[in-house]
């Protein structure tokens, strides 16, 4: 199953933290939050990527070109004619598929995802955006969408808190908690499974939204379920959660690089 990656927007909100890159090139350590994502998915089994692109889509593009040799130390043998090159222990272990579809620089969403259909190989596929990291269970999300039979399955994720808690007995705090997930409400954590039949309801039309008209229309059709994470989810929105998303990085508790086996040895 093929996983689809919306990376074409402009990331206005976060241009403090880098106004020359892609939002997906932003970096969780030494790694643009692009290569977190798709690692989650590889970690699963899924390795095959479409990448929507679209702002300074070069960026991504020769980053993957040039994985080997950023990841590697190599030599370079010049001579007349042409070049030798040869790597030397190389550490990389990624054997990725990457397509590289440039779907248009002010396309919306509903029109990318409408864009890559003609790369498509089988009947379901995956579909998440480049600016978010989950500790998800890819495994059971897809199951979950093979169990129902709908056209589509959203994951529902409860949203971090931005600001510290309180819970209150009159004027008194009984309960303080900082940074909490939020228990009372289900949003839209970006990590989809998709039938094919999804575009009838995609135009090729730049302004087409997928979160607007198609979802809704999903939805009013009953086509529409939701699997619910109940694990960590945070999207990399503005420069809080770059920093938030890096501290946990390079503190070693980021979930979401936790391979399966280990989440399920925690949760045991």
């Amino acid at each position: 199953m093929q996983v689809v990656i919306l990376c074409g927007g402009q990331g206005t909100r976060i241009r403090d933290v880098a106004d020359d890159i892609p939002k997906p090139m932003i970096p969780i350590g030494n790694r643009p939050i692009l290569w977190h994502i798709m690692n989650r998915y590889a970690q699963h089994g899924f390795k095959d990527f479409i990448l929507c692109l679209g702002y300074k889509s070069w960026v991504i593009k020769q980053y993957f070109l040039n994985y080997h040799w950023a990841e590697s130390d190599f030599s370079v043998t010049l001579r007349p004619g042409g070049s030798q090159v040869r790597l030397h222990d190389a550490t990389f272990t990624e054997d990725w598929n990457i397509t590289f579809a440039e779907t248009g620089l002010d396309s919306m969403t509903g029109c990318r995802v409408r864009r890559i259909e003609k790369y498509l190989k089988g009947d379901t596929f995956m579909l998440t955006y480049g600016d978010g990291v989950a500790d998800i269970d890819i495994n059971r999300l897809v199951d979950f969408h093979r169990r129902h039979d709908k056209v589509a399955t959203i994951s529902a994720v409860n949203p971090p808190s931005r600001f510290g808690e309180l819970e209150m007995a009159g004027d008194q705090v009984v309960e303080f908690n900082e940074k909490s997930q939020v228990e009372r409400g289900w949003i839209n954590g970006g990590y989809f499974v998709l039938s094919r039949a999804i575009f009838g309801r995609l135009a090729d039309e730049p302004s087409l939204v997928f979160e607007q008209a198609p979802l809704s229309g999903l939805a009013r059709d009953g086509e529409l379920m939701a699997y619910r994470h109940h694990g960590f989810w945070h999207p990399m929105d503005c420069s809080r959660d770059h920093r938030y998303l890096n501290e946990l990085w390079h503190a070693g508790k980021a979930p979401w690089a936790r391979p399966p086996a280990a989440q399920l040895r925690q949760a045991a």
